[in-house]
């Protein structure tokens, strides 16, 4: 019984294809999702889950320690000192700068940070 007899020996060969080709979609959804970073024992990954949400969920992960802070209703008060601004664009995305990055105000202009 030869190869042109065998009707599964076709079916075999597909098989493998279909593990290459599984293998390769998970390589490329962990490449596109981060997850080499979130393997990394040395990296240092901040993910934010569900932003502005009442259960928003904050998960920093330095070197091997992964800790998970979420939002609450406490409220807290004290002095403070302003840091930068942030901006959140049309997509969602939302974007940092701190205070040492921004242009100085031009002179004679007084600049009030948002409330």
């Amino acid at each position: 019984m030869g190869l042109r007899e065998d009707p599964l020996a076709a079916v075999a060969n597909l098989f493998d294809l279909a593990l290459i080709f599984v293998a390769l979609l998970v390589a490329l959804v962990a490449t596109t999702l981060k997850l080499p970073e979130l393997l990394n024992p040395d990296a240092t990954v901040t993910i934010i889950k569900q932003v502005g949400a009442k259960d928003m969920e904050i998960l920093v992960k330095r070197g091997k320690v992964i800790k998970a802070y979420r939002a609450t209703d406490f409220i807290i008060g004290g002095r403070a000192k302003r840091l930068g601004v942030a901006y959140q664009l049309e997509d969602g995305q939302i974007i940092y700068v701190p205070d040492e990055m921004q242009a100085p105000p031009k002179a004679g202009k007084q600049v009030h940070p948002a409330q």
